[in-house]
């Protein structure tokens, strides 16, 4: 089973966090918001991802490709800056 999560937002009420970097990728505890979602997902046996990012996709999709050296499958996919929820998850 495979996993999408939404993550394309301008994250403009937390923006003093999200100048450099987008939303999910905001620290808590020293982790990006992201790895906490997904771990929430590894521990029910989900290990398949796909990234729906927007803002500042880049640093998702830098991410993405760390944690698939650690063996989770995360794909992110760059979905545009002003993509709707719909046309996001249509595009994955």
């Amino acid at each position: 089973m495979k996993v999408v999560i939404l993550a394309g937002g301008l994250g403009t009420r937390i923006s003093e966090e999200t100048a450099d970097k987008p939303k999910p990728m905001v620290l808590v505890n020293g982790r990006p918001i992201l790895e906490h979602v997904i771990d929430i997902f590894l521990k029910q046996g989900v290990n398949d991802f796909i990234v729906a990012a927007g803002y500042k996709s880049e640093v998702i999709q830098g991410w993405a490709s760390n944690a698939v050296q650690r063996g989770i499958n995360v794909v992110a996919i760059e979905t545009g800056l002003d993509t709707q929820t719909g046309g996001r998850i249509r595009q994955c």
